[in-house]
């Protein structure tokens, strides 16, 4: 049963979170958001609902999208990075967004990216060996981040992220994260709907610095030949609204790759964090995951068409996202006066559709709590509750890049639980924290020894 918040009752667990001052929303779920399928949640001036129930998901997230859209709050703190970006757009914008990323994220486009996301873990593992032979501890946080940043700029842009720029977005990432007014408690509690507060010098300046990075990486692409590029950043570069053959302009594709870059490598970086964490504690689950791939690829290295038959790596990775999902809340806004069920719902509501929640709902899942892979086995697909599990979202907004994540994932997993053995330092001070991820509250200090099976 790895690290949660302990749930509390509303107004202790309301107390709890404003004592820590930490911006940590997942303090704030009361024990009963656990249980209840929709309901309030807390008291504060616009009021916020929690949504439980698999069905109205559905519903809000699909054929309602345009009366509940991304909330405010997300669409305010995200503007600085993103701008206008699909992952918070809404309407006839976001559908023309879509239309013309969708494809430079086809199967084919997966198969060619799995050469670059290989030489990256290439690389990193020279890196891994060189901590290995020193015994030096380093922060599993920003391994995995580094990591995924270097695939994300190989396979998006065709080029191998220099370890200080890597630094630099990690550390301009955290400052963001962890100072954006979206987690800010008394704005919860006071504000009134689409107020729009001013950002933080601090958070804008890290966005600055991201976005300057990822300027320069599409520049090297504007620059250069039409037929220089055959990645990700160019077939984005390339596309065209089908509607008026209108292309994305430079800073229009600073939003839309930023969010790539940015979903691509600090969601999976996140997920990989926890999954890494909990491996180093379940060591019959790598014994099981060392013996797969010796039954699939021997000694011999790890190839595309290998990954889809590595199906306890493959349910690890699914358990880990349920337990830990790097969204943990999908927060929409009424547009009008509305309701979901029977429930009446005002104009200006927050409707907060918590994966965290969802995916530890004590109606939908045995042993909620309870790290175990083996519930998505085939055997076992009955006990699953359909649209209870949600860690891409759902719908028409799922997550553009859900396949390339979980190509990349696995590839990770079976080539670093391969070689090494991790090892937590104070793994009992471990706690989850959810700001605009799941994250640890304090970096994971470990070390990494070669595995006796390398």
């Amino acid at each position: 049963m790895p690290p949660r918040p302990v749930p509390l009752p509303s107004v202790v667990a309301l107390i709890r979170t404003a004592l820590r001052g930490e911006g940590n929303l997942l303090s704030l779920l009361p024990a009963s958001a656990y249980r209840m399928r929709i309901g309030a949640l807390g008291y504060s001036r616009r009021s916020i609902l929690i949504v439980n129930d698999p069905l109205h998901v559905r519903n809000i997230l699909t054929e309602r999208a345009d009366i509940f859209p991304k909330s405010d709050l997300m669409v305010n703190a995200l503007e600085p990075l993103i701008g206008d970006a699909m992952f918070v757009s809404s309407g006839d914008v976001w559908r023309r967004q879509r239309r013309m990323i969708d494809p430079a994220f086809t199967m084919i486009r997966l198969n060619r990216a799995f050469a670059p996301m290989a030489a990256a873990v290439d690389d990193y593992e020279v890196h891994l060996d060189g901590l290995a032979a020193r015994g030096e501890a380093f922060s599993l946080d920003q391994a995995m981040s580094h990591l995924t940043a270097d695939i994300v700029c190989r396979t998006v842009f065709s080029t191998s992220l220099q370890s200080r720029t890597a630094r630099d977005v990690f550390d301009a990432f955290t400052v963001f994260e962890r100072s954006v007014e979206q987690v800010k408690l008394w704005r919860l509690i006071i504000d009134p709907a689409w107020t729009k507060p001013a950002q933080r010098p601090a958070v804008l300046e890290a966005c600055r610095r991201i976005r300057q990075h990822l300027g320069d990486l599409i520049d090297s692409h504007l620059n250069a030949d039409a037929d220089a590029y055959d990645d990700i950043a160019a077939a984005v570069i390339a596309a065209e609204d089908g509607a008026g053959g209108r292309r994305f302009s430079r800073e229009d594709l600073i939003d839309q790759l930023g969010v790539l870059f940015l979903a691509g490598h600090e969601t999976t970086a996140s997920a990989l964090t926890w999954a890494f964490y909990i491996l180093a504690m379940q060591p019959g689950i790598v014994a099981r995951i060392r013996a797969e791939l010796s039954e699939i690829a021997g000694n011999g290295p790890l190839a595309f068409e290998h990954i889809r038959h590595l199906s306890v790596i493959r349910n690890v990775f699914r358990e880990t996202l349920r337990l830990y999902p790097p969204i943990t809340f999908l927060p929409r806004v009424a547009a009008e006066r509305t309701h979901i069920g029977e429930r009446a719902v005002r104009r200006g509501a927050l409707i907060m559709i918590a994966p965290w929640a969802l995916h530890r709902h004590e109606s939908y899942w045995r042993e909620p709590n309870v790290f175990d892979p083996d519930r998505f086995t085939a055997a076992r697909e009955a006990e699953l509750t359909p649209g209870a599990y949600i860690p891409f979202g759902y719908g028409p907004r799922v997550c553009v890049g859900a396949g390339f994540a979980a190509q990349e994932a696995a590839l990770i997993l079976a080539r670093l639980v391969r070689r090494y053995d991790f090892h937590v330092a104070d793994a009992a001070r471990v706690r989850p924290v959810a700001r605009l991820t799941t994250r640890p509250a304090e970096q994971i200090s470990c070390t990494v020894t070669r595995s006796r099976a390398a």
